[in-house]
């Protein structure tokens, strides 16, 4: 079967579609025919050992140290099942499904999942193409919004990369949550950001952010563009500062939280099929809608992973599947 892969770390360059052994399914597993997989932020990173900060060594660690462990790449997929293991019973043949996957192996013509992974039933509003491109980005700002920031009706929040691969869902399900949200993006995203739900905007060309007023209750960083001593100067008496990529400084902050009113906390969203499911509740109840950049052709995975790799995305880079599987 196609699969994207490679086999050293580097630019979109050493992106490339091959033939592969198809995946075996166990017991508990659905085999799933993929239809379109996502390009995002942590498949960059992976593919060129780009760990943020102090992560740097630990990422190698993790994914292989001079070269990659796995070198078969994706993490998002949207597509219809294919068959299920014997004892697997969620889902069955024919069923669209999409979700995500922490090993890499997203981006192929197949895919196995555990039945019991990050993976719901598509709603029925989506194409494949949407669907693919939603959990990376949702699922990130639901957890960080939803369950560490604990955001509710009323607060002032303040997303930065609001137009971003997390952002533009970042924003939706701040206001799915009551919150009052502005959003910072690009002079060119203004009315993007706006349209998605945001009360109000800010171009960070224009203004300054040390010159805002604050008053936030939460702070959303997901670039990488706010500091730990600026978050303090934004945030309210008691607020929270959630940085999405951090380093020392960050970690420096950290340690020093019980000393201070206006917190921050480090965090990395696990994969689960509960948060799966919720995210199809939001859909489902008008509350989260899919924010595409641009759709690729297989083929033209290289040049995927290069539009995310320039950071100037508005919402998922998709590649499209089906017609190589």
């Amino acid at each position: 079967m196609k699969a994207l892969t490679y086999e050293r770390y580097g630019g979109p360059e050493v992106v490339q579609v091959t033939e592969v052994d198809p995946p075996s399914v166990g017991t508990s597993d659905t085999l799933i025919r993929v239809h379109a997989s996502a390009v995002n932020t942590g498949d960059w990173r992976i593919r060129a050992a780009a760990f943020p900060g102090v992560l740097a060594i630990p990422g190698r660690l993790m994914f292989g140290l001079f070269r990659p462990r796995q070198q078969r790449l994706g993490s998002e997929f949207a597509g219809v099942v294919e068959s299920v293991g014997t004892s697997a019973k969620r889902f069955k043949p024919g069923d669209r499904v999409f979700g995500m996957v922490s090993s890499g192996g997203a981006s192929a013509a197949y895919l196995v999942i555990s039945e019991t992974g990050a993976v719901a039933e598509i709603p029925a509003s989506l194409s494949f193409e949407e669907a693919a491109g939603m959990p990376f980005g949702a699922l990130c700002a639901l957890v960080f919004l939803g369950e560490y920031a604990d955001l509710k009706a009323g607060q002032k929040v303040l997303i930065v990369g609001a137009s971003g691969g997390v952002g533009a869902y970042a924003v939706q399900v701040a206001k799915a949550l009551g919150a009052h949200v502005t959003g910072v993006a690009g002079p060119d995203s203004q009315d993007f950001v706006a349209k998605l739900g945001a009360d109000d905007t800010i171009d960070y060309r224009r203004t300054d952010l040390e010159t805002l007023d604050g008053g936030y209750d939460v702070v959303f960083d997901t670039f990488g563009s706010i500091s730990p001593r600026l978050s303090r100067r934004l945030l309210v008496e008691g607020g929270l500062f959630l940085p999405l990529n951090f380093g020392m400084r960050e970690i420096g902050a950290a340690i020093l939280n019980s000393f201070r009113n206006r917190k921050i906390r480090l965090a990395v969203n696990e994969d689960r099929m509960n948060d799966m499911i919720r995210l199809v509740e939001l859909i489902e109840d008008g509350k989260l809608r899919p924010v595409i950049d641009r759709v690729y052709p297989f083929e033209e995975a290289a040049d995927a992973h290069a539009r995310v790799e320039s950071r100037h995305k508005r919402g998922s880079v998709v590649l499209k599947i089906v017609e190589m599987a």
